[in-house]
């Protein structure tokens, strides 16, 4: 009778795809659990560990990055190896891993955008918010892009903290941008830009918004930016007024946002402007590129579920724009040999557990974990709660696993897998060699460090 999955004799070997919070949080699950003897590979796309922590966190939000810190401390655990620069579906395949791991889990994330499904989208000049975040994070899918910024006025479509931070960032002054860890490439392209007016649209009332009070009040702390916010759409009717008794954070909100609203006139060169009830219906353009955004005022109704939906009104109006950014959702995309849920975007499972769809049946030793587990919400904390409860299926199911052969629990056959092919992977140690360089360039121009966006670069660097 084999030895149990877990045990000394035994223990468990499990693979992670993806180095972002979500990814980290299960690893320290499973590495805090003292009747646990495992053997951890954590796998990630680009040389850079710590996802949308790097590449998506706003450069002027430091102290949220700072959470990296734990990252780096629970990637010293020596039952914790790091491979970057390895692509789950093209570098190894899931039929590889499954060979050499009891336990898969899919940490991968909501890469891709929703689309707004109106004539005009694909003009250029319109853009997901993803792609501009990318693009000034320094993200290498994004670091080639090109963003119109030679326009006056850009809008924002959307009322979370993304379209926030997109909104944010186009206003800042430069020399505020150049204080932070901001791509190089994007913050010179944002010393020239010509963008005075950002105007961010938001379909249903300030009430409904999905922004967070912190996010809001930093736009009343932005330097040189008019912050404009019509008093009109804070006047709410009966059932927002009861909506708004049930939920703290709007509460707070509204009472930022009069606040706005109150401000006598100022005279700004940049300006943030919040409009709430108004939805774009079309995009308008000139030899293929944006030139303006026919929007439509929205109220809102009760639907059968008795929440509040927006609803067209027939009034509409032309805003001209060079370029239009949506931030209205986000979506995980499929993973090779994986099962997907293309209707809600996300990897079908219960408490963690991957499931065919179809059948509901479960896929023995495979988890996932994150923004492909329950979708694109919540903030970077929320990823710890939802990694353990998901480690905490893994551990129940230990009994019932099978596990891998015991020929192919070697450490090394992983590493022996890739060299075969061809893969030029990076440990942790490596990571910390680019980590110091750009760390070293930042303290040189007082900034907290200076990204490489490109993974070239990045290999050439920690190659050395």
């Amino acid at each position: 009778m084999p030895e149990p999955l877990g045990s000394a004799a035994r223990p468990l070997r499990v693979a992670i795809i993806g180095a972002g919070p979500a990814g980290y949080y299960t690893a320290e699950a499973l590495l805090k659990n003292q009747q646990l003897h495992c053997a951890i590979d954590l796998f990630n796309r680009f040389p850079s560990p710590f996802g949308l922590v790097r590449d998506g966190v706003a450069p002027d939000h430091q102290t949220i990055k700072s959470v990296t810190r734990i990252y780096d401390k629970i990637s010293q655990d020596p039952r914790l190896r790091y491979f970057g620069n390895v692509t789950f579906g093209t570098d190894v395949s899931h039929d590889e891993l499954k060979h050499l791991y009891d336990q898969i889990v899919y940490a991968v994330g909501a890469q891709a955008d929703r689309r707004m499904n109106i004539p005009g989208e694909d003009l250029l000049g319109s853009h997901p918010a993803t792609e501009f975040v990318g693009w000034y994070n320094g993200r290498p899918d994004y670091r080639d892009l090109e963003f119109n910024l030679s326009h006056e006025r850009v809008l924002v479509v959307g009322n979370g903290n993304v379209a926030m931070d997109v909104a944010r960032i186009l206003a800042t002054l430069p020399e505020e941008l150049a204080k932070t860890d901001i791509a190089d490439y994007a913050l010179e392209k944002l010393r020239h830009s010509k963008v005075r007016e950002v105007i961010m649209l938001g379909r249903r009332g300030p009430e409904q918004a999905a922004f967070t009070t912190p996010e809001l009040k930093e736009f009343g702390e932005l330097a040189g930016v008019n912050i404009v916010v019509d008093p009109q759409d804070l006047e709410l009717d009966q059932n927002e007024q009861v909506a708004l008794i049930h939920n703290k954070m709007a509460e707070r909100n509204m009472e930022v946002l009069r606040q706005y609203a109150a401000l006598d006139k100022q005279n700004h060169e940049r300006t943030i402007r919040m409009r709430f009830f108004v939805s774009p219906v079309e995009l308008l353009g000139e030899n293929g590129r944006l030139t303006h955004v026919k929007i439509e005022r929205n109220q809102l109704v009760m639907d059968t579920y008795g929440g509040l939906r927006a609803k067209g009104t027939g009034v509409f109006e032309t805003i001209e724009a060079g370029m239009i950014l949506r931030s209205v959702g986000y979506r995980s995309v499929p993973l090779q040999g994986v099962p997907f849920d293309d209707v809600n975007f996300k990897i079908p499972n219960v408490a963690g557990r991957v499931m065919y769809q179809s059948s509901a049946e479960f896929i023995p030793g495979e988890y996932v974990v994150g923004w492909a587990k329950r979708g694109p919400n919540g903030v970077i904390g929320t990823n710890k709660p939802d990694a353990v409860a998901t480690v905490a299926s893994m551990l129940e199911d230990l009994n019932e696993l099978e596990g891998i052969a015991d020929d192919n629990r070697d450490l090394s056959k992983i590493e022996t897998l890739l060299q075969s092919h061809n893969i030029d992977y990076v440990n942790y140690a490596d990571w910390k060699k680019l980590d110091d360089y750009e760390l070293k360039l930042g303290a040189e121009q007082h900034r907290p460090r200076v990204k490489v966006a490109s993974v070239t670069e990045m290999l050439h660097i920690i190659r050395g």
